[in-house]
C-alpha cells in the first residue's frame, strides 16, 4: 500500500485554515522562525523493523492483523509512516530477524518510499534455529570460546549485511549477565565481552561507528555485563574512536538522570545517540512522551545545548531511533505518537534562550531557570511541527489521516488477519 499525495493535499486542505491560525499566533512570539522551521525539517528518526508488529510480554503476545510478514513489507509500512510525517525516512533492521535475501532489490525499494538504512542490529540473546552453541548463559561473555566466536561471527556477519545496504553503524545490545549470586565472575565477563567487541571492531569499515548499547537489568536479574553507562563508556574508550555509548531511555534505574548522562556522554564526544520510548516502572517501552514528557524535553535541552557547543549537526551527528513495543495500540499509529512527541521535544528544545538561561545559571538564579524552561514546555508548539511536516509533504495530522481512510483495514485486506511480524 502507498499513500497518493493527492490524498495527503485534499486532508490538508481541510485543516489548513484551522492550522494557519495556529501556526501564525505561535509564530509572533519566536524570533526566527524560519530557521527553526529548517532544523524541525531536517530532524528525521529512523523506525526499527521489529517495532511494525505488535508486542508483547513474558506472558503473552496478542497479534495484531495485517502485520508485515517479509522485510519487504516492513519497508512497505515505514514507508507509510514517512509518507505521512516526513520525518521517518530511515529503517533499522535487526539481524536475523530481517536478513536481506537481495540487497541491490532491497535498497531500490527502500529507496522508492525515500528511505535510508539506518544502524544495522545484531542478536545474541536469542537461539536461532540450528544454531551450534546456546547463549542461555550469555554471548560476548560466555566462558566457553566457541560460544564467544559464534557470536562475534554473527555480529561480522551482520556488519556484512549493513555494508551492502549502505548502513553505516552496527548496534551491539547484549542479554549477558547473571541472575544468581556467585553464577558468574564479574572481572572474567567484562573482559570476554571487551576481548570479543575487539574482535568485531576490526571488521567495521573505516566510516562506521559501533554503537553499545547499555541495561540496568532483565533479562538476568542479579548483575549485567554492560549494566550501566560507566560501563558502556569504558568499553566504547578501550576499543577506539569508532565505538560510543547508545542510550535507550528505558534502561535505567528508576529516578536516573538521564539528561545529565547524555549531557557528560556528549562532552565527551561518546554520545551514539538513542532509542526512544518511555516507561513508568523499568524497560516498559511504552510510546515517546506518553509518560514523561517534561524528561524528554530536558533530554532534547542538554542535547540542543550540548550540540550547538561541540558543533554537531542536530540530524546527522547522532543517531536517532525508536525502540517500543506496541502491545495494546496499532504499531503504526504508537510510531506516528512517538515521532510526533520526540519532534514536539525537539522543537520546544530549540526555542529554549540559552543567553537568558546561561545568565541565569551564572547568577545561581534559581526561579528564574526554572521559568525559562517551563515556560518553553508549556508552550503549545504542534503547529511549528505540523507546518515543518506540511513543507515536506506530510500531512497536518497524521494520526487522523491514517484512521480516516482506513491504514490498517487496507493493509488486513492485502496481508490477511493471521499475518504476524518476525521479532519479539
Amino acid at each position: 500500500m502507498r499513500i497518493e499525495q493527492q490524498v495527503i493535499d485534499q486532508h490538508n486542505q481541510k485543516l489548513d485554515a484551522k492550522h494557519r491560525r495556529a501556526f501564525n499566533y505561535i509564530s509572533e512570539d519566536v524570533s526566527d522562525v524560519e530557521a527553526l522551521l529548517e532544523k524541525v525539517q531536517k530532524f528525521q528518526i529512523a523506525i526499527p523493523s521489529w517495532a511494525l508488529g505488535t508486542g508483547g510480554t513474558r506472558f503473552g503476545r496478542f497479534t495484531g492483523k495485517g502485520e508485515p510478514s517479509s522485510l519487504e513489507q516492513k519497508i512497505e509500512d515505514v514507508g507509510l509512516l514517512h509518507a505521512l510525517n516526513k520525518s521517518s525516512g530511515a529503517i533499522s533492521l535487526h539481524i536475523p530477524w530481517d536478513i536481506p535475501k537481495d540487497a541491490d532489490n532491497i535498497k531500490d525499494l527502500a529507496a522508492s518510499y525515500d528511505l535510508v538504512f539506518d544502524a544495522v542490529n545484531s542478536n545474541t540473546f536469542q537461539d536461532q534455529p540450528g544454531q551450534e552453541y546456546s547463549y542461555k548463559f550469555g554471548s560476548l561473555q560466555h566462558v566457553d570460546p566457541n560460544v564467544r566466536k559464534q557470536a562475534v561471527d554473527h555480529n561480522i556477519e551482520v556488519i556484512k549485511h549493513g555494508i551492502a545496504l549502505g548502513s553505516k553503524a552496527l548496534t551491539v545490545w547484549l542479554a549477558d549477565g547473571s541472575s544468581f549470586p556467585g553464577q558468574l565472575n564479574f572481572r572474567e565477563a567484562f573482559q570476554n565481552t571487551l576481548e570479543s567487541l575487539r574482535e568485531i571492531y576490526k571488521h567495521l569499515p573505516e566510516d562506521w561507528k559501533m554503537f553499545v548499547e547499555y541495561k540496568a537489568f532483565e533479562p538476568n536479574f542479579y548483575s549485567t555485563t554492560i549494566a550501566d553507562w560507566g560501563q558502556s563508556l569504558l568499553l566504547a574508550n578501550k576499543l577506539g574512536d569508532k565505538a560510543y555509548t547508545l542510550v535507550d531511555l528505558g534502561h535505567h534505574l528508576p529516578n536516573a538522570n538521564i539528561e545529565q548522562i547524555v549531557s557528560l556522554l556528549l562532552m565527551e564526544g561518546k554520545l551514539a545517540g538513542f532509542h526512544f520510548n518511555d516507561s513508568k516502572y523499568a524497560d516498559d517501552d511504552l510510546t515517546a512522551g506518553s509518560i514523561k514528557p517534561y524528561q524528554l524535553f530536558l533530554i532534547f535541552n542538554e542535547l540542543v545545548d550540548g550540540m550547538d557547543a561541540a558543533g554537531i549537526d542536530h540530524a546527522t551527528g547522532l543517531g536517532w531511533m525508536i525502540d517500543a513495543s506496541h502491545n495494546l495500540k496499532d504499531p503504526l499509529v504508537d510510531l506516528l505518537q512517538s515521532v510526533e512527541a520526540i519532534k514536539i521535544a525537539y522543537t520546544q528544545a530549540l526555542m529554549v534562550d540559552r543567553n537568558a538561561l546561561k545568565a541565569a545559571q551564572q547568577a545561581n538564579d534559581v526561579v528564574k531557570a526554572q521559568e525559562i524552561l517551563q515556560g518553553v514546555f508549556r508552550t503549545d508548539v504542534r503547529s511549528i511541527v505540523a507546518e515543518a511536516r506540511l513543507r515536506s509533504g506530510g500531512a497536518l495530522n497524521p494520526v487522523g489521516l491514517f484512521e480516516d481512510i482506513s491504514v490498517r483495514t487496507k493493509l488486513i485486506e492485502e496481508r490477511g488477519s493471521n499475518s504476524v511480524a518476525t521479532g519479539l
